[in-house]
């Protein structure tokens, strides 16, 4: 069970590592192309944000929205760097992190979605940053847990 908890645990690490780059690449065109200032700095920082599912990418609204303010005031281009904004994090929060994690760690992309929901609900915001892990942890013991009761049969 250590072995299947702790390739678990660097499957994760690689695929957060992925889902964190992938986001700084996919933020940094989309801020380049609309001509936001520093949106390589900006974008590595969204990127980093995504260690705290949906939290740090509300967090990361307001950085960008001012810079986007203060850069172009109310103007199209404002609303453009928003929309991108809330685009690609709703893709990246519904659709990409699920379906990158649950590849990489063997779980299914609902349970991703439903660990972060229980976890953020009875821990807040350390259960939003470690319920990934958590149910990985959960799914390895729970694995092992079945195996032993099989093999006990036999």
């Amino acid at each position: 069970m250590g072995k299947e908890v702790y390739d678990q645990f660097f499957n994760y690490l690689r695929g957060k590592i992925l889902e964190i780059l992938f986001v700084w690449l996919m933020n940094y065109l989309a801020l380049a192309i609309i001509g936001l200032k520093y949106s390589i700095i900006i974008s590595l920082f969204i990127g980093l944000a995504v260690l705290v599912p949906y939290v740090g990418a509300a967090v990361m609204f307001i950085p960008v929205a001012l810079l986007a303010f203060f850069q172009w005031g109310i103007s199209a281009n404002l609303l453009y760097t928003v929309i991108a904004y809330l685009i690609l994090h709703a893709l990246d929060g519904y659709l990409i992190a699920p379906l990158l994690l649950s590849k990489v760690v063997k779980i299914h992309p609902v349970a991703i979605i439903i660990s972060i929901l229980v976890f953020g609900g009875i821990w807040g915001f350390w259960g939003l940053v470690f319920a990934i892990p958590l149910a990985t942890l959960l799914q390895a013991v729970l694995k092992a847990w079945i195996d032993t009761a099989y093999t006990e049969e036999e």
